[in-house]
């Protein structure tokens, strides 16, 4: 199992006490929250890459011609 690296980061002064709080009522560490929002996000980027991969291949469609259609359909 790898050992956890310690790192400064400089949070909003508001953003640090909601931060706080969660981990007070959650029984949390703010290290527990702060590393399971940055996994939550990679794993996120990566489900994107791997979509983006399996359809690079599909026809793309000009954003003009998006809100060309968009306009004549009354949606915009």
């Amino acid at each position: 199992m790898a050992q956890n690296v310690r790192a400064t980061i400089y949070f909003n002064p508001k953003l640090y006490r909601a931060l706080r709080i969660k981990a007070a009522e959650s029984g949390d560490t703010i290290s527990a929250l702060v590393d399971r929002a940055v996994s939550e996000s990679l794993r996120e980027d990566q489900i994107d890459l791997e979509a983006f991969e399996e359809r690079k291949n599909e026809p793309s469609r000009p954003w003009r011609d998006v809100l060309r259609d968009l306009r004549r359909d009354g949606l915009i």
